[in-house]
Protein backbone atom coordinates (compact mmCIF):
# COMPACT_ATOMS: atom_id res chain seq x y z
CA UNK A 1 0.00 0.00 0.00
CA UNK A 2 1.50 3.55 -1.14
CA UNK A 3 2.24 5.42 2.14
CA UNK A 4 -0.64 9.11 1.86
CA UNK A 5 1.70 12.36 1.08
CA UNK A 6 1.12 14.93 3.50
CA UNK A 7 1.13 18.42 1.19
CA UNK A 8 0.94 21.93 2.65
CA UNK A 9 -0.64 24.31 -0.02
CA UNK A 10 0.32 28.10 0.58
CA UNK A 11 -2.07 30.08 -1.35
CA UNK A 12 -3.95 33.57 -1.10
CA UNK A 13 -5.57 35.52 -3.55
CA UNK A 14 -4.89 32.44 -6.03
CA UNK A 15 -6.49 29.79 -3.42
CA UNK A 16 -8.93 29.15 -5.81
CA UNK A 17 -8.11 29.68 -9.25
CA UNK A 18 -8.14 26.57 -12.28
CA UNK A 19 -4.10 26.69 -12.24
CA UNK A 20 -4.46 25.54 -8.52
CA UNK A 21 -6.97 23.31 -8.86
CA UNK A 22 -5.51 21.38 -11.63
CA UNK A 23 -2.16 21.32 -10.06
CA UNK A 24 -4.08 19.84 -6.65
CA UNK A 25 -5.68 17.67 -8.85
CA UNK A 26 -2.76 15.76 -10.47
CA UNK A 27 -1.10 15.61 -7.52
CA UNK A 28 -4.08 13.23 -6.15
CA UNK A 29 -4.31 11.88 -9.15
CA UNK A 30 -0.51 10.50 -9.05
CA UNK A 31 -0.47 9.04 -5.32
CA UNK A 32 -2.82 8.83 -2.72
CA UNK A 33 -2.73 12.64 -0.57
CA UNK A 34 -4.13 14.34 2.30
CA UNK A 35 -4.17 18.79 1.45
CA UNK A 36 -3.67 21.05 3.93
CA UNK A 37 -4.04 24.87 2.65
CA UNK A 38 -2.44 27.88 4.68
CA UNK A 39 -3.91 30.90 3.65
CA UNK A 40 -1.08 34.09 5.43
CA UNK A 41 -2.98 36.92 6.40
CA UNK A 42 -1.20 39.35 4.37
CA UNK A 43 -1.46 42.94 4.74
CA UNK A 44 -1.75 45.05 1.93
CA UNK A 45 -0.70 49.06 1.58
CA UNK A 46 0.57 50.38 4.54
CA UNK A 47 -0.91 48.04 6.91
CA UNK A 48 1.98 46.46 5.98
CA UNK A 49 3.97 48.73 8.67
CA UNK A 50 1.35 50.39 10.31
CA UNK A 51 -0.61 46.82 11.51
CA UNK A 52 0.90 43.89 9.94
CA UNK A 53 0.03 41.37 12.64
CA UNK A 54 -3.81 43.25 12.32
CA UNK A 55 -4.54 43.67 8.94
CA UNK A 56 -5.81 40.76 5.88
CA UNK A 57 -7.47 38.01 8.14
CA UNK A 58 -10.69 38.86 7.25
CA UNK A 59 -9.29 38.61 3.49
CA UNK A 60 -7.88 35.35 3.86
CA UNK A 61 -10.18 34.21 6.08
CA UNK A 62 -12.76 34.91 2.92
CA UNK A 63 -10.01 33.33 0.73
CA UNK A 64 -9.80 30.29 2.86
CA UNK A 65 -13.75 29.92 2.74
CA UNK A 66 -13.99 29.89 -0.93
CA UNK A 67 -11.63 27.77 -1.24
CA UNK A 68 -11.47 25.25 0.93
CA UNK A 69 -14.64 23.52 -0.88
CA UNK A 70 -13.29 24.03 -4.35
CA UNK A 71 -10.12 22.32 -3.28
CA UNK A 72 -11.51 19.24 -1.55
CA UNK A 73 -13.55 18.75 -5.01
CA UNK A 74 -10.22 18.83 -6.76
CA UNK A 75 -8.41 16.64 -3.77
CA UNK A 76 -11.19 14.30 -3.88
CA UNK A 77 -11.08 14.22 -0.06
CA UNK A 78 -11.67 16.82 2.31
CA UNK A 79 -9.15 19.39 2.48
CA UNK A 80 -8.85 21.71 5.87
CA UNK A 81 -7.00 25.01 6.58
CA UNK A 82 -6.61 28.25 8.53
CA UNK A 83 -5.45 31.38 8.44
CA UNK A 84 -1.58 31.91 9.06
CA UNK A 85 0.81 34.46 10.00
CA UNK A 86 1.11 37.74 8.28
CA UNK A 87 4.59 36.65 6.69
CA UNK A 88 3.90 33.94 4.25
CA UNK A 89 7.66 32.02 5.40
CA UNK A 90 6.32 32.33 8.75
CA UNK A 91 2.80 30.86 7.93
CA UNK A 92 4.79 27.99 5.96
CA UNK A 93 7.24 27.61 9.31
CA UNK A 94 4.18 26.72 11.80
CA UNK A 95 1.93 24.57 9.44
CA UNK A 96 5.49 21.90 9.24
CA UNK A 97 5.78 22.40 12.98
CA UNK A 98 2.40 21.67 13.70
CA UNK A 99 1.34 18.67 11.44
CA UNK A 100 2.99 16.08 9.43
CA UNK A 101 4.56 18.07 5.64
CA UNK A 102 5.81 15.80 3.08
CA UNK A 103 5.89 18.57 0.64
CA UNK A 104 4.88 21.91 -0.20
CA UNK A 105 2.65 23.54 -3.02
CA UNK A 106 2.80 27.48 -3.11
CA UNK A 107 0.08 28.88 -5.61
CA UNK A 108 1.40 32.81 -6.75
CA UNK A 109 0.27 36.13 -8.76
CA UNK A 110 2.50 35.39 -12.08
CA UNK A 111 5.89 36.88 -11.52
CA UNK A 112 4.95 40.65 -12.87
CA UNK A 113 3.03 41.16 -9.62
CA UNK A 114 3.80 38.61 -6.97
CA UNK A 115 5.28 39.80 -4.01
CA UNK A 116 5.95 36.49 -2.92
CA UNK A 117 7.74 35.76 -6.12
CA UNK A 118 9.70 39.10 -5.19
CA UNK A 119 10.96 38.05 -1.69
CA UNK A 120 11.76 34.70 -2.90
CA UNK A 121 9.38 32.80 -0.98
CA UNK A 122 9.54 29.89 -3.03
CA UNK A 123 13.46 29.22 -2.85
CA UNK A 124 13.34 30.30 1.53
CA UNK A 125 10.50 27.35 1.72
CA UNK A 126 13.25 25.19 0.04
CA UNK A 127 15.38 25.81 2.58
CA UNK A 128 12.83 23.43 5.00
CA UNK A 129 14.60 20.30 3.00
CA UNK A 130 10.79 19.28 1.55
CA UNK A 131 10.22 19.39 -2.01
CA UNK A 132 8.28 22.37 -3.19
CA UNK A 133 6.20 22.87 -5.95
CA UNK A 134 5.11 26.34 -7.15
CA UNK A 135 2.01 27.21 -9.61
CA UNK A 136 1.56 30.43 -11.26
CA UNK A 137 -1.52 31.35 -11.40
CA UNK A 138 -2.81 33.71 -14.70
CA UNK A 139 -5.80 35.05 -12.59
CA UNK A 140 -6.56 35.36 -9.18
CA UNK A 141 -10.13 34.96 -7.69
CA UNK A 142 -11.02 36.69 -4.16
CA UNK A 143 -13.19 36.71 -1.91
CA UNK A 144 -12.27 40.35 -1.55
CA UNK A 145 -14.17 43.11 -3.79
Amino acid sequence: MTPVKHVLVVANRTAATPALLAAVRARAEASPCRFYLVVPATPKGLHRLVDPEDSGKDVAARNLELALPLLSDAAGSPVEGHVGDASPLSAIEDAVHQQPVDEILISTLPARVSRWLHIDLVSKARASGLPVTHVEAPAPVTAAA
